[in-house]
């Protein structure tokens, strides 16, 4: 099986070099480059197409929020993933970064472990975002104002189980939680979350997320 091969993005030299340290010294995980702008990141990330993109959110020149978009939105970069970091759990870098294509969002004081495990999962296609920066997430858009109803209509083709399951997907349940919530079995919960990826032409499940919320489906929900 061929490592996950990782870019850091991050204008700190030092914090780059401990991070290439940790990601090199794990089983499965490889670095292919170091970026330390915007800019460069988006270069490298065309260039080397790596699995995932370790970004930092706040960079000189092009920030990481508009890296993300230039990589997201490239044909040629397609299967590259984003896992964004900061130090600042603020709900508009959240929003953000999730609008601008990312798969995940963590904290830079995440522990190692759970850093490499964020890698991972995003590598694996899921989307992953740090309890907190859920919950905040979900606070940021319950203040908002409810969505027009005709977007709704984007939901067409969405079978009411598979409803189901993108607002429990968008309040933050794992897998197993949904499917201990709706009595169905873990594989079931597998194919509706891939059944929506495809029917909402998703990135992954942050993607999911998004637009559980941009479509009104989980304020409709709540009434």
């Amino acid at each position: 099986m061929n490592d996950i091969r990782v870019l850091i993005a991050d204008d700190q030299a030092l914090l780059r070099g401990s991070f290439r340290v940790l990601v090199d010294t794990s089983p499965g995980l490889a670095v292919v480059g170091e970026a330390g702008d915007g800019a460069e990141a988006v270069d490298l990330a065309l260039a080397e197409r790596p699995d995932v993109v370790l970004m930092d959110v706040r960079m000189p020149g092009v920030d990481g929020i508009e890296a993300t978009r230039r990589i997201c939105g490239a044909p040629e970069a397609e299967g590259v993933r984003v896992l964004m970091l900061t130090t600042f759990d603020l709900d508009e870098y959240v929003y953000s970064a999730l609008r601008a294509g990312a798969s995940g969002f963590l904290l830079k004081d995440t522990p190692p472990n759970d850093l490499l495990t964020a890698i991972r999962v995003v590598a694996a296609g899921e989307g992953l975002l740090a309890p907190t920066v859920t919950r905040r997430l979900i606070a940021e858009f319950a203040r908002r104002p409810e969505p027009v109803r005709t977007l709704m209509r984007e939901l067409d083709g969405v079978t009411g189980r598979e409803r189901e399951v993108l607002t429990l997907i968008a309040r933050g349940l794992s897998n197993t939680e949904i499917a201990e919530r709706l009595h169905l079995s873990l594989a079931t919960v597998k194919t509706h979350v891939g059944h929506l990826l495809t029917k909402l032409a998703a990135r992954d499940r942050a993607q999911l997320v998004i637009i559980a919320y941009e479509t009104g489906l989980v304020a409709a929900a709540r009434k």
